[in-house]
């Protein structure tokens, strides 16, 4: 049926997604979701919502959450942008804010889905070695561009730039917007977000996929400048009006409200990543730092490919990307301790 698409369909590269298979008494380890269910109160406020309200449209332009992100970080409600998922949000930076003819520079091991959104747009996307230990260099991000992106802790590799870092890129291209995605930020960061009143040119990218345990209900804001919340209202209006349904603007409310329950798992989850870190390199594991919830490993005398086919059989599922320069690797969620025991227990049958 490609005789009815679109010319450019037929160039697209999609971006492909974790797998997601449906194997009972399966330890997933590919995807990064969080081991902890969302707060209680998440879900009472998801409930208390599944009445005959649902027959209204939600408030288009979420304000009770805008309010509440607003409130959380100490900045103003026209400061922030909320979508369908930080991928949804990412989707309209790219159409609102990089569509000025000049290449967009993001490094060349990064989330997988910019060069997608590049493709889409039709952008040019530059990118730019990591270096030798796999961090990003903040003075390699110069000279002229159309804007800049990269992941802070970045993924797959969960290494962290400091905000001195951060601030450098943004002196050095103060007529490009800079976008700080701040996916896994919680887990062991500082979030850019501090900087915004400083930097009219930052936008910082969020999710409650991760931290915050939401993967399933699909909520991604934004914080920046009031001028680039605007352009992205205006696609967003020009897209699609309601976003956000009730039920995922509740339950994101009650997230951000339950900050107990936040810091309570996120501190679990990191305690888990340094256990899980120090116990695969007793197994001859070279773990990368990592301030995510996830890490990213190679075995000094094992292939990847080899381990993660052997993990599989085992039912533990980790990811394992066969790209340039990290095609030895697996990423590796961090699960509960015991997901993670049984991890190791699976590589000491394997090793």
């Amino acid at each position: 049926m490609s005789r009815f698409w679109s010319p450019f369909v037929n160039d697209l590269v999609p971006y492909v997604p974790g797998e997601q298979p449906k194997l009972d008494n399966l330890i997933k380890l590919n995807t990064n979701e969080n081991p902890y269910g969302p707060s209680p109160r998440v879900v009472e406020a998801i409930r208390a919502q599944l009445d005959d309200s649902l027959r209204l449209y939600p408030a288009p332009n979420a304000d009770q959450l805008k309010d509440t992100i607003a409130s959380y970080y100490g900045v103003t409600a026209a400061e922030v942008f909320v979508g369908n998922g930080s991928d949804e949000v990412l989707a309209h930076i790219f159409h609102a804010l990089f569509q000025h003819g000049k290449p967009v520079l993001m490094p060349d091991i990064s989330y997988s889905f910019y060069p997608v959104y590049c493709g889409l747009y039709g952008i040019e996307a530059q990118t730019l070695p990591l270096a030798e230990d796999f961090s990003i260099r903040p003075a390699d991000y110069r000279g002229e561009n159309g804007g800049i992106i990269f992941p802070n802790p970045n993924a797959p590799t969960g290494m962290l730039m400091p905000l001195a870092g951060i601030e450098q890129i943004l002196q050095a291209n103060p007529d490009s917007v800079v976008v700080v995605d701040e996916a896994y930020i919680d887990f062991g960061g500082e979030t850019a977000i501090a900087l915004v009143n400083r930097y009219p040119n930052l936008l910082v990218t969020q999710t409650l996929s991760k931290s915050r345990s939401l993967a399933g209900l699909r909520v991604g804001l934004a914080v920046g400048h009031a001028d680039l919340i605007e352009a992205l209202e205006r696609v967003k209006n020009s897209f699609n009006s309601y976003p956000l349904d009730r039920l995922a603007i509740v339950g994101a409310v009650a997230a951000f409200e339950d900050q107990a329950y936040f810091q309570q798992t996120c501190q679990a989850v990191i305690n888990s990543r340094d256990a899980l870190s120090q116990g695969l390199q007793e197994r001859g594991f070279q773990v990368l730092p990592s301030a995510a919830n996830f890490v990213l490993a190679r075995h000094g005398e094992r292939d990847a490919d080899e381990l993660a086919a052997g993990l599989r059989a085992q039912k533990v599922i980790v990811r394992h990307f066969r790209a340039p320069r990290i095609e030895q690797f697996l990423r590796i969620t961090v699960g509960t301790p015991e997901q993670n025991q049984a991890l190791l227990r699976a590589l000491d049958a394997l090793l």
